[in-house]
Order: C-alpha cells, then structure tokens, then sequence
C-alpha cells in the first residue's frame, strides 16, 4: 500500500470544494492564499461579499465531523489572514465578509460535500 500524499489529497479536495461553490454562484478569487501569519484555502465572493473558506475532508466520520476541526486555533488563524487580504487588497474595514467551511466526507469518487456558511464569527 502507498503511502497518502496529503498535499495532493488535500489539492484534490480544495478543487471539489472550489467547484462546489462556484456551481452555487460564488467567484473564486484566490486557492491557498498565504501570507506570513498562515494560509486560507479558498477566497471567494458572492457579489460584494467577501467569504474566506476552510475546506476539511475526513474518509469517514469515526475521525469526526470535518468541519470541527476548524478549531478556535484554526479560526484566529483564518482571521488574521483574512485581515492582511483585506489590508493588502486595499479594501476598506466595513466590507462584508464571513467565514466558511466545506467538510468534505467520503471516498474521492463518491464524496460528500456540506458548505456551512457563517461557520464561525467575524472580527
């Protein structure tokens, strides 16, 4: 048996993700966006609105649910990368953004996705 490349894996979940919510209408703006405070999978707006998405996958839910391990750790993370886009893009503090996650379950073939929008609080 192979050993799992989880940086492919993860890759390969990131595009079913992405295409998930450009099929619902959103724009992708950015895939893994970094910056010096850490990383963000996916950017994405929904007209003016900005959405800053985690994507997690899990093969089955006896690892739990995926969208969990967006911890209060992983959300701070996520907010201050969020804050230097914003900074770095120019836009202004009251531009409309939320925080989303796509939990992902299932083989790669026959994956679930859950989009959990407002998954978490803002600034």
């Amino acid at each position: 048996m192979r050993p799992v490349n989880k940086r492919k894996l993860g890759g390969c979940y990131e595009e079913k993700a992405a295409a998930f919510l450009t099929e619902k209408g959103l724009v992708i703006e950015e895939r893994n966006y970094r910056c010096p405070l850490g990383e963000i999978d996916l950017i994405a707006r929904d007209g003016p609105v900005f959405i800053f998405c985690e994507v997690k996958y899990r093969r089955d839910r006896r690892a739990g649910d995926p969208a969990e391990a967006v911890d209060g750790h992983k959300q701070q993370v996520i907010f201050r990368v969020a804050s230097w886009y914003m900074r770095q893009r120019g836009l202004a503090e009251d531009t409309p953004c939320r925080f989303d996650v796509v939990a992902i379950t299932g083989e790669e073939d026959s994956c679930r996705l859950r989009w959990v929008q407002n998954a978490f609080g803002g600034w």
